[in-house]
């Protein structure tokens, strides 16, 4: 059962955020492919990738809805570099692409929600 008041742009937003973050933990924490913790790698990545992702969830509940464009702006880069890469941290391409359809859908709910509830635009006519 939704919500109410939960909609789609919520659910990608909240998705690619919190995947961003538990990937960004499992990156630096438990990594597979290094068994230590590099400290300016920890500190670059947070900045490139966890961050974003906190960023985007701020826009989901916020009031400012490009929030969710910067966060995808800021982590597309790095997110890029990574699906480039084999194994699990590829997948921060599709948290960083999930901030974008989620920012579109944000910016097309505010654009339809009037045909929605049945206004009819001026259609050439002067008041």
């Amino acid at each position: 059962m939704m919500m109410r008041g939960l909609r789609t742009f919520h659910i990608a937003g909240a998705v690619s955020g919190i995947g961003s973050m538990l990937l960004w933990c499992i990156l630096i924490f438990f990594n597979p492919y290094t068994d230590t913790v590099n400290a300016d790698a920890a500190r670059n990545t947070f900045l490139m990738l966890f961050l974003p992702g906190v960023i985007a969830l701020i826009s989901l509940f916020g009031p400012w809805k490009p929030l969710m464009l910067i966060a995808f702006l800021w982590s597309v880069l790095p997110s890029l570099y990574l699906v480039g890469t084999p194994g699990i941290f590829a997948l921060f391409g599709v948290t960083s692409a999930g901030y974008l359809i989620a920012y579109l859908l944000m910016k097309g709910m505010g654009r339809d929600s009037s045909a929605r509830e049945g206004f009819v635009p001026n259609q050439g006519r002067r008041w």
